[in-house]
């Protein structure tokens, strides 16, 4: 495993109630005998990435299952919707970084897209990095720091992040994958499970 930068970031947000899920989406399997959220943040470490966890208090528990270089933060106004979360994350960024990456726990990616979005700002310095396919923005979106003080104003009025993607769409650097992963959302049952039996049969 790489060692994390001190200066790159994610937001994994993990403090829904899953309720189209029906069951704690935080928990469930995926690759390599993990649950969701131990992957993802697994994939962030290894891309060289500290990654923040938002859970809300009916899943406070499942810090058990954040690995060791992780970040955990309850978020107890998860009521309030996912920018609530977003700016739990953002509040406890250092007062010096570079990047972060704002994803969902049902938006597990593999490692190599969280490197190509790294390395891709690292080379472009764009103010958004974004994964793109077939036309289609994808997630995560890699923020610069300098738009840190725009997503520290993001309400659930003004619509969250898209507000910021719609205002900046022309300073997105858009990354061209061939594999639609960077689309995947696994809102439901069955996206989640067409998705569990795609890596049963790798």
């Amino acid at each position: 495993m790489q060692n994390c930068s001190d200066r790159d970031f994610a937001i994994i947000l993990a403090a829904g109630y899953s309720t189209r899920m029906g069951t704690c989406k935080t928990a469930l399997p995926w690759r390599n005998n993990q649950t969701l959220l131990r992957y993802q943040a697994e994939q962030f470490l290894q891309a060289g990435i500290t990654p923040i966890i938002v859970l809300g208090s009916h899943n406070a528990h499942r810090r058990s299952d954040c690995p060791k270089g992780s970040q955990v933060v309850i978020n107890l106004d998860c009521d309030r919707g996912k920018t609530s979360s977003i700016l739990a994350g953002l509040d406890c960024l250092p007062l010096e970084f570079s990047t972060i990456t704002i994803s969902a726990v049902d938006q597990p990616r593999s490692l190599y897209i969280y490197q190509t979005l790294l390395q891709t700002f690292y080379q472009e310095k764009a103010l958004i990095t974004a994964p793109f396919y077939q036309g289609k923005l994808g997630h995560p979106l890699l923020f610069s720091e300098q738009l840190f003080p725009e997503l520290k104003k993001i309400s659930e009025s003004s619509l969250g992040l898209r507000k910021i993607v719609k205002e900046f769409y022309d300073h997105i650097k858009k990354i061209a994958f061939d594999h639609p992963e960077v689309l995947s959302d696994l809102n439901h049952k069955v996206t989640y499970n067409n998705g569990l039996d795609k890596i049963k049969r790798q």
